[in-house]
Parts: structure tokens; C-alpha cells; sequence
């Protein structure tokens, strides 16, 4: 999938747009993109609307964000810095369950779990370019729903 973002606004509808088609069961989200790029924006569309009141921060000092919501479970995780990736072992990513959000995965090469969907966010032309790749048939059909919605959504 690939779509132009135009502001902040529209990265946050996307992130709507995925939390309104995304399953009730374990999946893998790998965010990719420079600082600033939306990850983050993304993130707080798709918690907002599925319920979620409050703040949305950057996991950056913290490295994991916990939500709960209704039968979901989502782990935020930004791994910028992230010195080793073997702290992953002391965070316990092996135990986590629910839906992995992950900035900056490729600081955890080797110990995280394989993503279901990959979502590559870019500053361009005045907004942002999104775009997805499905790495198995639950991301696909992941990645089918959210464009149908996004399209749905004018996206």
C-alpha cells in the first residue's frame, strides 16, 4: 500500500483507519522512518480510535508504552535508544503479547519477533508518503483491510 499524507492530521486518520480494521489477536507492527517522519502520529490515531483518552507520547525515554484497550493489548515500543540490542531480553520481549507497535526496529535486529506488517513512514512533498509490506498472510490480509479503509476514508 502506498498513500500521501498531506499533514499531521491525515498520519493520525490513517492510524484510525488501522486501529478500525486491525484484529483481536497478536501482531507485529514494524515502524520505520526518520525522526519526525509520523511513526509516533500514526500511533496515537490508531490507539485514539480505538478508545484510548489520553496523551499519546513518544516511547523514547521509556521504551515501552503499555495500553489496554477493551479486549486489546498493545505494547508501544521505541527502540532510538536502544544501545544494545540485547536489552530487549531485559524488557522481556519474548513474553509480550497483544500488538507490537515498534519504532526503530532495526536497533533490535535479532531479537524481536518477525513483523506481520511493516509501515514505512517519509517527510515528502509537504506532508508524508506511507507505505506497507506485508511479511505473512495475516499482514496481508492486515494490509488489504487498512487500504480498503484508508480508501474508504480518502486517504
Amino acid at each position: 500500500m502506498r498513500a500521501f499524507l498531506r499533514d499531521s492530521a491525515a498520519t493520525e486518520a490513517a492510524g484510525a483507519a488501522l486501529g478500525k480494521v486491525l484484529p483481536v489477536e497478536d501482531r507485529v507492527i514494524y515502524l520505520q522512518g526518520d525522526l519526525g517522519a509520523g511513526k509516533t502520529t500514526l500511533v496515537r490515531g490508531l490507539l485514539q480510535a480505538l478508545g484510548h483518552p489520553g496523551r499519546v507520547p513518544s516511547p523514547t525515554y521509556t521504551l515501552v508504552e503499555p495500553y489496554e484497550l477493551g479486549a486489546y493489548s498493545f505494547r508501544h515500543l521505541d527502540l532510538y535508544r536502544l544501545a544494545d540490542p540485547e536489552e530487549l531480553a531485559y524488557l522481556g520481549i519474548r513474553d509480550m503479547s497483544g500488538i507490537l507497535l515498534i519504532e526503530w526496529p532495526e536497533k533490535g535486529t535479532r531479537f524481536l519477533p518477525p513483523p506481520d506488517l511493516v509501515c514505512r513512514l517519509a517527510v515528502a512533498d509537504g506532508g508524508r508518503s506511507l507505505d506497507t509490506e506485508a511479511s505473512t498472510t495475516p499482514g496481508m490480509d492486515l494490509q488489504r483491510a487498512w487500504e480498503a479503509a484508508n480508501h474508504k476514508a480518502g486517504l
